[in-house]
């Protein structure tokens, strides 16, 4: 298996395919963005990332200039993200805002708090399926957390599917995907769409076309950053 697939490449950074399990950091073997500098023969630098267990789009920039383009784009929430993820329970609410402080528990797992001081905020929508024995949910998180969108379908009883670390049983896989990017630099707009392509229950959905509803995630009618501060929006909302 492939640690990554190019989905683009363009003069300021490239895109990436990344597999799920491959480590974005070198541990004991070299991590994506090592393996990247070597296949594609050029130096990149990490501007976000991704956990181990994730799979999907991330963008590597080409200069040290790029870079920070995208490290300021990304703190002023100027890049949308869109993740996919499946569980296989039900979840408390259908769609919503899912937001609070998270500190860190048991196992370097995290935990969602009710108090708002620097607060990991999602949106999700999620749909079920007659056919399929599961749920699917489309998630775009305001924030950029360690394990946000994992802790945030658990608090809403909806451990993704494969992920063990926030009690959901065993799978082939943790069914979180990078979706979706869109974002502005240098005053050309770039949209990337990548639906999964690992793992028996992805599969199942791009080949029943499920997807087909959600082919440009950032039409669909979200909410806004400033609504999720407003104070009569809870997490529970």
């Amino acid at each position: 298996m492939s640690a990554f697939r190019v989905v683009a490449t363009t003069e300021h950074f490239v895109v990436l395919n990344k597999a799920p399990g491959v480590s974005f950091h070198s541990e004991a073997e070299p991590g994506l963005v090592v393996l990247a500098e070597q296949q594609l023969q050029m130096p990149l630098y990490p501007v976000h990332r991704l956990d181990k267990v994730t799979s999907g789009l991330i963008i590597l920039a080409r200069s040290s200039a790029a870079a920070a383009e995208f490290t300021q784009l990304f703190n002023q929430q100027q890049i949308e993200k869109y993740y996919l993820a499946i569980s296989l329970d039900k979840p408390l609410k259908k769609q919503g805002w899912i937001k609070g402080d998270m500190v860190i528990g048991r196992r370097s797992s995290w935990k969602l708090l009710q108090t708002m001081h620097k607060p990991a905020v999602s949106y999700f929508i999620s749909q079920g399926f007659t056919d399929l024995p599961f749920r699917l949910f489309l998630i775009k998180p305001f924030t950029g957390k360690t394990h946000q969108i994992r802790v945030a379908l658990k608090s809403v009883s909806a451990p993704i599917a494969g992920d063990v670390l926030y009690q959901a049983s065993a799978e082939q896989r943790v069914y979180l995907h990078a979706y979706a990017l869109v974002f502005n630099l240098y005053n050309q707009r770039y949209s990337y769409v990548c639906p999964p392509d690992e793992g028996d229950r992805f599969l199942q959905l791009t080949s029943s076309n499920a997807l087909e509803q959600w082919a440009e995630p950032w039409a669909l009618p979200w909410p806004s950053y400033i609504a999720a501060k407003q104070p009569n929006i809870t997490s529970n909302n």
